[in-house]
């Protein structure tokens, strides 16, 4: 805290600023401080006040320890002053009671006669105050619970009698109720009583969270897998990191490890290693060591003992020395629990969790489905080959032949014998072999730094790899090999030109390139065929690139001759690999030239070569070529019959044959096509996944951000916040290492998917901080006025307008250096009706002022719209698109949604007569609906508006019917009876008042 409150009325306005932080150590230290200031000050009730906060703060905090002291304090106070309490402090005192009952229940050091004393008091006091004693018999059922002793009376003494204003919310004794049964091990009836909660009708502080952590386990017993799936994933957002729910977060973990979700179950320990620390309730804290020590178990179990584990602070841990740690500290807890009460329920009830046979080998929790192998941390292995693959040679001599040999066909194994051969050189006693055939040993080096230059080029690191290609040519050169540094050499030209930014600049670039690479072919002699192969199929790929980038006419022709050069020496030397390339991307320049017929026919004919004559490992990339051409030519269903056979395919090779990630996406793009967006879900995640694996991580988190755009879009929320959450958690992206766009672009999409499940406070604090990261990014305005202003229409949503205002005055400045007129206009209508909705005449001069913004944007947006309109005129010709403009389109534009909001704030606003010529605007911009527009609906909900505040506020009955009658006529004679049906509710709701 800054500075102490010099007066009540800034102790008041530290504490209600303190009431709004969320709870733990800030909040608790900032409370203790505000105690010591409230002592200054003569007045007590101040102190009353402090010392509430305090206690809550405990409270919730998970310091058991403390919280009783305070509440004597309080409790003194009472009984020296009752007066100073009034009916508000006197009800929170009484409520506390049975925060200082369960404080004292979560301390082993407390003797079972001091909590029995404490009862007592409690039910004097309740009776002294003529208060009903429903609330006591819950406490005394609870410690009934807890010990284990005489739970059926304790149950129905409690749970017979009605509830009073001091009884806990209907949501934790639901709660309660249930877990009764669930020990009775009823989970039908449990799962019954549980439901109002589950369902989210009963809520409260704690719920459903609590509620949820306790029923995931009864859920799956009872074969109800799909819901405990989803509300493992909603109620564990609910409580974790925080210590007053460490149990319930052991509860998720435990979860984890008996649906074969033990990976994600590491990822959630490691994101709670907070609760190690700052859980100060030995209950609390029992409760979540049991939970990790069933998932520490269960790794164990399977191997995986030496796998990292987050675990108490101050050192490193693996999963078999955290649980051995964690298997003490909850035993002694166990144990000194049973020794106060007298009982072994609580050390029978740990050893029943720990226990639990898994109860589903594989439940699929998230969209980001990983194992035990796939955090683990990366071995020097080599993947095991599907298919039959020609063994490594243990010869030194034959290996390096062998490389060269699979090498020179393009063979998908040569990247293994790259791969052990790079091993076997860096070792520090390598020794040459003294083999003619074998060559220098400056040879092999060149071969090596060739085989990293390609691995750079497919991680799309064309300046490493230009560069190492440069460097392998000139090791070739050493090595008397003119060939293979001419391979290089123009190798580099391509990797260089690709490094080109901007489509002219890349033409000009890759222009020059051939002319290079033709030049570098006819000045290199004595060739063998396969090397000059490989050049004239480097010639044609920089042209089809060039083609790629001007789809110019004019360079279609070249990439042709390149090509009929190329396939008439492959042919005639019979190298099969580049006759095939070579007809690859002669079906990719007919692609290109939008002849997707012609392309077609290439592949398939291509596809029947490959499968008589191969090489059978081109089959993966033709089949994914014709799978895009199918999806070209709107067959979607043949494409995903293509992509999957290539994904097939390409797994029977060790080494690549095509990048499987590109495939995966491939796949999830024909199931959107088909309508099949949950499979697209999971080939997107699949693909990042993938990405990951090959040490491609902004690819990877590119491919995370559309699945969980698309999760959002399917309304997935829960699956969507945890996929992100659990990418977001990724050491290089927590670390700040990651590209900060594509961060942010993930925290935005977590934003929204947090306003999406309705948590607006944990929205508006995410929106309200990457709208402040934004202001910064002065090369992209136009993102900044967009994320500024939904963090506006959110601040709105909230009720606090004057922070809307100054987001929404960020997003205008914005928006003028990157106009973004429709995302712009629609948050400020929708902020104007917000600020009209709640807070009614007083905030109509605020929303008109918003409107007024929105009117301005309409405006620059249409005059861009006639500037567009007239530069696709003037470039194309009115003969041919005069009359494809943007003006053509009918439905709500910017001005007609203007006039709509109008209505809608001055009707908040109470100004009716504005609301109707408004309205009535909005009618006329729109126009009536014909039989095939799609807005009608909209139209009539315009119409309806109209006349509720015609008829209902202005109470002009007559024109609101006829209005109402006629509108209704029009839809009905145009077959939108659906969009009547509000229309005659409101107009039999007028006839009945009239």
């Amino acid at each position: 805290m800054p500075t102490a409150p010099q007066n009540t009325d800034e102790l008041y306005q530290a504490l209600q600023a303190n009431d709004e932080r969320p709870y733990g150590r800030t909040r608790t230290v900032t409370a203790e401080e505000l105690v010591d200031a409230a002592e200054q000050f003569e007045e007590p009730v101040p102190l009353i006040h402090a010392l509430l906060e305090l206690q809550e703060a405990y409270t919730y905090g998970s310091e058991p320890r403390k919280s009783p002291v305070v509440f004597a304090r309080l409790l003194n106070l009472f009984d020296e002053q009752p007066d100073l309490f009034d009916e508000r402090l006197r009800y929170m005192l009484f409520w506390r009671f049975k925060w200082v009952s369960n404080a004292l229940r979560q301390l082993p050091e407390i003797p079972l006669a001091g909590l029995n004393q404490w009862l007592t008091e409690m039910r004097e006091r309740y009776e002294k105050a003529g208060l009903g004693l429903q609330p006591y018999y819950g406490e005394a059922y609870q410690l009934a619970a807890h010990t284990g002793e005489d739970t059926a009376l304790a149950y129905e003494l409690w749970a017979a009698r009605t509830r009073t204003r001091f009884s806990d919310c209907e949501a934790c004794e639901i709660c309660r109720r249930a877990c009764h049964h669930l020990t009775a091990g009823d989970d039908e009836r449990a799962l019954a009583v549980w439901e109002p909660v589950l369902a989210g009708k009963e809520s409260c502080q704690e719920e459903p969270a609590r509620s949820v952590s306790y029923a995931l386990l009864p859920l799956l017993r009872t074969g109800r897998v799909e819901r405990a799936r989803e509300l493992h994933l909603a109620g564990y957002r609910g409580c974790r990191r925080n210590p007053s729910m460490a149990g319930e977060v052991g509860r998720h973990l435990e979860f984890c490890a008996l649906t074969g979700n033990e990976a994600r179950g590491l990822e959630l320990l490691a994101e709670n290693r907070n609760l190690f620390d700052e859980v100060d309730s030995p209950l609390e804290q029992l409760d979540f060591l049991t939970g990790v020590e069933v998932l520490l178990q269960r790794v164990e179990s399977l191997g995986h003992g030496e796998l990292p584990a987050a675990g108490h602070p101050g050192r490193t841990w693996t999963v078999s020395g955290l649980r051995a740690e964690v298997r003490t500290r909850a035993d002694d807890l166990a144990a000194r629990f049973d020794t106060r009460n007298g009982t072994t329920t609580v050390t029978d009830r740990r050893r029943a969790r720990l226990d639990r046979a898994p109860l589903l080998d594989a439940l699929e929790l998230t969209l980001r489905t990983r194992s035990l192998d796939d955090v683990a941390p990366a071995a020097p292995t080599a993947a095991p080959a599907p298919r039959t693959a020609e063994a490594v040679p243990e010869s030194l001599s034959e290996l390096i032949l062998r490389a060269r040999a699979l090498d020179e066909k393009g063979h998908p194994d040569t990247r293994a014998c790259w791969t052990r051969l790079r091993t076997l050189v860096a070792a520090p006693d390598y020794t040459h072999p003294d083999d003619p055939a074998v060559g220098p040993l400056v040879l092999l080096r060149a071969d090596l730094l060739s085989d990293e230059a390609s691995q750079a080029g497919e991680k799309d690191d064309h300046a490493e790899a230009a560069a190492l290609h440069e460097e392998a040519a000139a090791l070739y050169e050493d090595a008397g090999e003119p060939g293979h540094a001419a391979v290089e050499r123009g190798t580099a030209l391509l990797a260089e030109a690709e490094r080109a930014e901007g489509a002219e600049a890349k033409a000009a670039v890759l222009t020059d390139a051939h002319a290079t690479m033709v030049r570098l072919h006819e000045s290199t002699t004595g060739l063998p065929p396969y090397q000059e192969a490989r050049l004239l199929r480097l010639r044609a790929t920089l042209l089809g690139m060039r083609l790629q980038w001007t789809r110019s006419e004019e360079h279609i022709a070249p990439v042709f001759a390149e090509l009929d050069l190329l396939h008439t020496f492959a042919t005639r030397h019979d190298v099969a690999g580049q006759i095939s390339g070579g007809l690859l991307l002669r079906a990719t320049t007919h692609a290109l030239a939008g002849d997707l017929p012609a392309a077609l026919a290439e592949i398939d004919a291509l596809l029947e070569r490959l499968r008589s004559q191969g090489p059978d490992w081109h089959l993966p990339r033709t089949l994914a070529l014709r799978g895009r051409l199918q999806l070209g030519l709107q067959d979607a269903q043949a494409a995903y019959t293509d992509f999957a056979e290539a994904l097939r395919l390409s797994g029977q090779w060790q080494g690549d044959t095509i990048d499987p990630s590109r495939l995966l996406a491939d796949l999830a793009e024909a199931c959107m096509h088909l309508g099949r967006p949950d499979e697209a879900l999971r080939h997107l995640t699949r693909a990042a996944e993938t990405d990951l694996r090959r040490d491609r991580r902004i690819d990877a988190f590119c491919t995370y951000s559309n699945a969980a755009r698309l999760s959002l879009d399917l309304g997935r929320v829960e699956d969507c916040i945890a996929l992100l959450d659990s990418v977001l958690a990724e050491p290089d992206v927590a670390a700040g290492e990651l590209d900060d766009r594509l961060t942010a672009q993930l925290r935005l999409t977590r934003a929204r998917a947090l306003r999406a499940g309705e948590d607006l406070k944990a929205a508006t604090a995410e929106f309200a901080a990457l709208a402040a990261e934004s202001a910064g990014w002065d090369d992209d305005p136009g993102s900044h006025a967009m994320i500024a202003a939904e963090t506006a229409v959110l601040l709105g949503e909230s009720g606090e307008f004057d922070r809307a205002r100054e987001a929404a005055d960020q997003a205008i400045a914005a928006h003028r250096l990157a106009p973004r007129h429709e995302q712009l206009s629609n948050s400020l209508r929708e902020l104007a009706c917000l600020q009209a909705q709640q807070q009614g005449p007083d905030g109509l001069p605020a929303a008109l002022a918003y409107l007024a913004d929105a009117g301005r944007i309409a405006d620059e947006a249409g005059e861009a719209r006639i500037a567009d309109e007239n530069r696709i005129t003037d470039e194309a010709g009115e003969a041919e698109h005069g009359t494809h403009g943007v003006s053509e389109t009918r439905g709500p534009s910017l001005d007609t949604a203007l006039a709509y909001e109008y209505g809608r704030v001055n009707a908040y606003g109470r100004a009716y007569e504005d609301a109707l010529a408004a309205l009535e605007k909005a009618q006329a911009l729109l126009g009536e609906p014909g039989p095939e527009d799609d807005w009608a609906g909209q139209w009539a909900e315009c119409v309806r508006l109209t006349g509720v505040v015609e008829g209902l506020y202005l109470k002009r009955t007559g024109p609101a019917l006829t209005r109402l009658d006629a509108a209704v006529s029009h839809l009905t004679a145009l077959g939108h009876e659906e969009e009547t049906a509000p229309l005659t509710s409101l107009a039999a709701r007028l006839r009945d008042e009239e």
